[in-house]
């Protein structure tokens, strides 16, 4: 028995998949760097403020590049576009790990973001074309919700591939350059012998004069010499008693923060212990102990990180080219009651995809109101934002002192958070659209969610325990991420054919504040490093970019039907 019925496809959801798993690498590869930032200032001996101008780095050609990489993908395709991008960032990811210095880091990071910039303007395109109306903010929310999912998997993947990538059997000694402040440490470690601490004066009993006699004299000197013949043979003595074992004292060890592998290597009798895993332990031990004065020996891992990272964004290239098409009809297995659906209440024009837009409407976007405030409002937001996914690992690092791996947890949580936020404010978006105007239904998600992020970041003041500032930093994430999906939607609801750059002018403002977040908050902590300052500087930030959003207005189309600047496209 035949029937006329037309087969029902979703081939609209792959495409949502697809673009979904795209901003699932696109915010691992744009995170793992902030947490792996520690490890690269060492090796690389940058200083606060070159770390600050690198992260800003990405953000500025990120912003920059907005509105032509999605003007590009208006005009030639996003399918061909994406696959372009995803390929360009992942080159640059890869090559990042390769890096010999601060000026060819930058360079690195303004390629990166530059290929980067595409990818939500184009997937904003692919939105507007494959979603009927009524599931735009629900299927935004769901590409945006995979980038929070890359933003959480970033510390908890890096970290755990910073540590594979330095194996126990790797040499854990001491190296010329290990020791960051010498001075420091000799005048630290001197210190701990006059008390008595068992740990230090085991060491030192076993020094030979030479090595005191170098800790002497470089505790009282002004400025310190490092890679002298002089400290190589202290760094060589040093090791040869690391290497024994049998340094291990619990109460040295009571209220210091141990990593991981160290809490596993003390579960291990000394006795059955190989000697690797004696000089990995001693040298763990004597990082907790000296935590801003050693290097860590794991960090050598971070740059085969950023090559995996890379290799990965080849395959979601194919991937990605293999999914989608550029609109509905011009994917095989998209059948007719699939475009019946997605067409439903579409202009005629917007059905229309042989013609192709012509130049960025550049006046209409700079003559609406509603635009302004709204990118005002981004470009406040990630001012604010932005301290979550660049120094919240620094801060747990430098106020609580929170190992590699357990850092790794407490960032994933506010970004997991996240993930509810951004899918709960596309439910909101599409539930308050059938309830109230289409005005408020974008725009009062936005505001009260700024509102909401700006009251986390002032009870952050109290300073209570570090897993109470995870709980907050959650609201942050929870609150940002609510008000991501009416955003989309209102740059899909007034962007017409020209969704790309609408868009790609927002995200372009307000990567402009996420490019100026990370120098302003090395300017705002100061060399004191007080992060209070910090969190005040946050919650204003938020407090402006929800009074501004107040007046947005999704109800008036940026430009009307007949406005549409369109050249047909060659046979």
């Amino acid at each position: 028995m035949t029937t006329d019925e037309p087969s029902v496809s979703y081939v609209r959801y792959r495409v949502i998949f697809a673009c979904m798993l795209m901003s699932v690498l696109l915010y691992l590869d744009r995170f793992c760097i902030s947490f792996a930032e520690i490890f690269i200032k060492d090796d690389l001996g940058l200083s606060d403020q070159q770390i600050g101008w690198v992260l800003s780095a990405f953000f500025f050609s990120y912003a920059l590049f907005q509105v032509p990489s999605g003007w590009l993908s208006d005009r030639f395709g996003a399918r061909t576009m994406l696959t372009v991008y995803i390929l360009m960032w992942s080159l640059f990811t890869a090559l990042t790990g390769f890096v010999t210095g601060f000026l060819m880091l930058l360079i690195f990071r303004l390629g990166f973001g530059i290929g980067q910039a595409g990818a939500y303007p184009t997937s904003a395109n692919l939105v507007s074309k494959w979603m009927p109306l009524s599931e735009r903010g629900f299927a935004s929310s769901m590409v945006a919700v995979g980038g929070r999912f890359g933003g959480a998997l970033a510390p908890l993947t890096t970290a755990f591939l910073i540590v594979m990538f330095v194996p126990i059997s790797d040499s854990s000694q001491l190296q010329t350059g290990d020791l960051l402040q010498p001075q420091k440490f000799a005048q630290k470690f001197l210190e701990r012998v006059q008390k008595k601490d068992e740990y230090e004066t085991q060491i030192y009993d076993q020094l030979n004069p030479g090595s005191k006699a170098y800790l002497e004299t470089v505790a009282k000197q002004k400025k310190t010499e490092t890679g002298t013949a002089i400290e190589a043979e202290f760094l060589a003595n040093l090791n040869e008693i690391l290497a024994k074992g049998d340094l291990f004292s619990p109460q040295s060890f009571a209220e210091v923060n141990l990593n991981k592998q160290a809490e596993d290597l003390l579960t291990i009798q000394p006795s059955v212990q190989t000697d690797a895993e004696k000089s990995r332990l001693n040298r763990l031990l004597l990082e907790s102990r000296y935590y801003t004065e050693i290097r860590k020996v794991q960090g050598r891992g971070w740059r085969p990180v950023m090559v995996v990272y890379g290799l990965v964004g080849l395959v979601m290239a194919g991937f990605f080219w293999w999914a989608v098409r550029d609109y509905p009809r011009a994917h095989p297995a998209c059948s007719e009651g699939e475009l019946e659906k997605i067409e439903l209440g579409r202009a005629e024009s917007d059905k229309d995809h042989s013609k192709k837009i012509g130049g960025v409407p550049l006046l209409a976007l700079m003559q609406n109101r509603s635009i302004w405030l709204l990118s005002f409002s981004q470009f406040c937001t990630n001012i604010g934002w932005v301290f979550l996914v660049t120094w919240l690992p620094r801060y747990l690092d430098e106020t609580y002192h929170v190992p590699l791996e357990k850092r790794g947890t407490m960032m994933f949580v506010p970004i997991a958070v996240g993930w509810f936020g951004m899918l709960a404010g596309g439910r909101a978006t599409d539930w308050l659209l059938k309830r109230i105007s289409l005005r408020w239904s974008r725009a009062l998600p936005i505001v009260t969610s700024r509102f909401m992020a700006m009251g986390a970041y002032l009870l952050c003041l109290l300073d209570l325990s570090p897993w109470t500032t995870v709980v907050l930093f959650s609201v942050v994430a929870f609150s940002t991420d609510f008000g991501s999906a009416p955003m989309w939607a209102f740059n899909q609801d007034i962007g017409g054919k020209h969704v790309g750059s609408v868009l790609g002018w927002g995200n372009m403002w307000g990567n402009f504040g996420a490019a100026v977040a990370p120098v302003l908050m090395i300017a705002v902590i100061g060399v004191d490093h007080n992060w209070n300052r910090a969190f005040v500087a946050c919650a204003l930030a938020f407090l402006a970019s929800g009074i501004s959003a107040m007046w947005v207005d999704a109800s008036k189309p940026l430009l009307h039907e007949s406005e549409e600047t369109v050249e047909v496209a060659p046979a």
